[in-house]
């Protein structure tokens, strides 16, 4: 092709490229709009989810319905069954079981009103013997109301004799005296008599009525019935659609969502549905493992209408917390109201805590123990909020719709405080747990917390993973001025404290764990038996030096060196900075030594670490001398700057470097 002619790139070509460049994630401008404070929007989103219920509750019923219907659409399209014969078979099938759900409970509810009014007389029997038990019946109560009753007697008796007819007054002469008087006038003219039949017949009053108007009838019947028909065929029509349209609203999500990260928004989808679809299946799998016991022992009671209340117990588990209790409540009630004596309602109360137990310790777990993510008081305000939004059916739909805020906070960052705040896995490490527990003074919860991690990993793990982690974020903190003397104490007190509060732990897993071989040939003995049965012959153990080089931070971590070498077998004296430094050292005893163990956290020591070496060996010439920098950079250190030349003398980067060259 010549030089001058441009060069004809093909059509076809230039379309790929387009076609390439079309799926380049390309990084959004920083949008330079206001944007509102996150409280702000909150209150926005709080608001709209309160004031327009009528639209979010249908959408937020048929999404859970769309979670928990998904993998039998999934399954049937896959065995061949066309995806819409799936789906529309699937969706009645579950609809129809909830009308005949709810038909069998509105039948129950009527014959259960019907029969009420049979039990009035046990219930006025019940509350007559609560009202005498309340009034008591001990000596002084009876003497009262014996007093009460002859006071009663007599104020009757005194009262009879009053009014008696000897001692009533006579009448006065005058009157009794006076003649008749004769009546001369005629008497006044009256109108026609009245018949005898008519004088005491009633008059009749008739009360006529327009007749009905047909218009209204239909208002009164059917119009408390329009609002949940109208949201039952709302949320039908939902479910079909994000059935059939599954995939497609799934790509327009990614796409509205995240569509610059694929992997972590199709990640939140995947485990959003998993969680809420498993959650529910689960959940209604323990409900109904519940709900049929539950009826089956009210039926062996006699509570009359068992199958009401094992319907109930279903629907009412699915409240998190007060569900049971709403639950047993009403059979309860009704005991008492059907049996004139108490133990209906004992055996009653006993079959509910008896399932209840099962259900909480043996199912639950079983299932699905704790897979929703959530902390059981993220389910509790999660519960009250979504009630005080949408009322009854938020407190049904909190826990499935807290999952989905769970779930979006753990895979997008902007999001990430409702993981925080709503999720069951810990937010803070144990290394930063132990170093809040040291700062607010409280050893004792440091303790608790490390017998915990111990009963799961050795003491050395725990020492290596938590404990000197925990003291470099201290370390970490002083270097940056924000940790004061007077806490940096506190930290060091307290680490202290939680090592010899360790002191006396074993790590029996180890024990345990000890070859079968080995143990035979020991006498069947444990470890810690044979160290106390051969420590009159076992000879002398080794007396080594574990300090800190200069901090009280460095002391700490020189603490726990120490408790490990003792547990090596080491005779092991624990000494301060303050010890080390010029004017002091002389005084340090050295005698029968024969190795020690400076350590440091602040990676800046190494001028200090040589020079105290230097003062060291003056001391004592072949003492070992280990040089433990247990910062969190401490690999970044150069050792031999710090050794040179300087006989018996070792660096050591790490915990169980400086354990081993201890042991050596």
């Amino acid at each position: 092709m010549p030089a001058d002619e441009p060069e004809v790139v093909p059509q076809r070509a230039v379309e790929r490229v387009t076609r390439r460049a079309a799926y380049v994630a390309v990084p959004a401008e920083p949008d330079g709009g206001t944007q509102f404070p996150p409280v702000i929007v909150a209150i926005a989103i709080v608001a709209a989810l309160y004031w327009a219920s009528d639209v979010f509750v249908p959408l937020a019923l048929a999404l859970l319905l769309t979670f928990a219907l998904s993998p039998l659409v999934t399954r049937l399209h896959r065995s061949g069954v066309p995806k819409g014969v799936a789906v529309v078979g699937v969706v009645i099938a579950a609809f129809l079981v909830i009308a005949l759900f709810v038909a069998v409970l509105v039948s129950q509810l009527s014959v259960l009103a019907q029969n009420i009014p049979s039990y009035q007389y046990n219930i006025q029997a019940k509350i007559r013997t609560v009202k005498d038990a309340q009034s008591g019946n001990s000596i002084f109560d009876r003497a009262s109301r014996t007093f009460r009753r002859l006071n009663e007697e007599i104020g009757r008796s005194d009262e009879v004799e009053r009014f008696s007819p000897a001692t009533e007054p006579a009448p006065e002469p005058a009157e009794a005296q006076r003649p008749p008087q004769n009546v001369t006038s005629d008497p006044p003219a009256q109108s026609a008599p009245l018949r005898p039949a008519e004088a005491g017949k009633p008059v009749p009053v008739e009360i006529r009525t327009p007749p009905p108007d047909p218009l209204q009838v239909l208002q009164t019947v059917a119009g408390p019935l329009v609002q949940p028909m109208a949201t039952v065929g709302i949320v039908i029509v939902f479910v079909i659609f994000m059935l059939m349209r599954r995939e497609d609203l799934r790509d327009r999500f990614i796409k509205l969502v995240g569509a610059s990260d694929i992997h972590r928004t199709t990640t939140a989808l995947h485990d959003a549905g998993k969680r809420v679809g498993q959650y529910l299946l689960m959940q209604l799998i323990i409900n109904i493992s519940y709900g049929v016991p539950v009826g089956i022992g009210l039926w062996v009671i006699g509570i009359p209408n068992p199958v009401l209340w094992g319907l109930l117990a279903i629907l009412f588990r699915f409240v998190p917390y007060v569900g049971p209790i709403i639950a047993a409540a009403f059979p309860l009630l009704l005991a008492i109201a059907v049996d004139p004596g108490w133990m209906t309602l004992v055996w009653t109360a006993a079959l509910f805590i008896v399932l209840e137990l099962l259900s909480n310790n043996v199912m639950e777990p079983l299932l699905y123990g704790s897979r929703t993510g959530l902390s059981p008081v993220a389910i509790l305000v999660a519960a009250i909020v979504w009630t005080w939004i949408w009322g009854p059916i938020g407190l049904i739909l909190s826990t499935p719709l807290t999952v989905c805020l769970v779930v979006l906070g753990r895979h997008v960052p902007k999001f990430e405080f409702l993981d925080v705040l709503l999720g069951n896995e810990p937010v803070l490490m144990p290394p930063q747990q132990l170093y809040q527990r040291l700062l607010s003074g409280d050893p004792d919860e440091a303790t608790e917390k490390a017998e915990e991690y111990l009963q799961t990993a050795p003491i050395l793990e725990y020492y290596g993973s938590v404990a000197i982690p925990s003291l470099q974020l201290a370390e970490h903190d002083r270097k940056r001025g924000v940790l004061d003397v007077p806490r940096r104490n506190r930290v060091a007190q307290g680490m202290a404290f939680l090592v010899e509060n360790l002191s006396d732990h074993d790590d029996d897993e180890a024990e345990e764990q000890e070859p079968k071989e080995e143990k035979e040939q020991n006498g069947g003995k444990t470890r810690a038996a044979r160290t106390k049965a051969g420590s009159a012959a076992a000879p002398k153990p080794k007396i080594v030096l574990s300090g800190g080089g200069r901090s009280n931070l460095d002391d700490a971590a020189g603490f726990i060196i120490g408790d490990i070498l003792e547990r090596r077998g080491f005779e092991v004296r624990d000494i301060t900075h303050d010890e080390l430094v010029a004017a002091n050292i002389g005084k340090l005893d050295l005698s029968g030594v024969s190795a020690i163990c400076i350590n440091y956290l602040d990676s800046a020591s190494v001028a200090h670490a040589r020079y105290l070496v230097r003062r060291l060996r003056r001391r004592h010439a072949r003492m070992k001398i280990v040089l433990g920098f247990l910062g969190d950079d401490s690999d970044t250190i150069d050792g031999e700057k710090i050794v040179a030349s300087t006989r018996n003398c070792v660096f050591a980067a790490s915990m169980e470097t400086v354990i081993d060259e201890m042991s050596t």
